[in-house]
């Protein structure tokens, strides 16, 4: 029986598991999709900004130098742009150079993203083909496993106490 428990907790873990690489590659693409989009933001503005004889930076300090509420906004929300064009950029060079294993150990900071929770809302689950997906499933089998027959190991202690107790009194 305790078999029979550990080997369903075993497979459980292991399709939980093996969704991860799936999870992974989905926010991977939703990540690069937004770059892209914010790429061509920057870009355009960078092109105006030239078009015009200015860096970057001198056509941010025209629009916060104006007197006009909406452009002077406008001047802001653009810093935070391309701040947030900079940050997703390299949190996408991150997750993409990463290994199976140190994917994981990211998983936390990208799942508090906006992107990440994104993912997970539209979260599609897939049959994992690749390496990477037998290999968390693995992982997740075993570990699902010991799990699964160390609680049962642990709920059934009081029985075999019980048993102990009477095969001792001759019972």
């Amino acid at each position: 029986m305790r078999h029979l428990i550990a080997g369903v907790g075993g497979l459980a873990l292991a399709a939980l598991m093996s969704q991860f690489p799936e999870y992974a590659q989905q926010y991977t693409q939703r990540l690069g999709g937004a770059v892209d989009e914010l790429r061509i933001i920057v870009e355009d503005f960078d092109r105006a900004a030239s078009t015009a004889g200015l860096d970057r930076q001198a056509a941010i300090a025209r629009y916060t130098a104006s007197n006009d509420e909406f452009l002077a906004g406008r001047g802001i929300s653009m810093v935070a742009t391309f701040t947030r064009y900079e940050q997703m950029q390299a949190t996408l060079n991150r997750v993409a150079g990463a290994g199976p294993i140190e994917r994981l150990q990211l998983l936390p900071a990208y799942v508090d993203t906006d992107i990440g929770r994104r993912t997970i809302e539209h979260y599609k689950p897939a049959v994992p083909l690749t390496l990477e997906g037998l290999l968390y499933a693995g992982a997740g089998f075993l570990l699902g496993f010991a799990l699964m027959s160390a609680v049962y190991r642990l709920l059934a202690l009081p029985w075999r106490w019980h048993r102990h107790r009477l095969a001792a009194r001759g019972i």
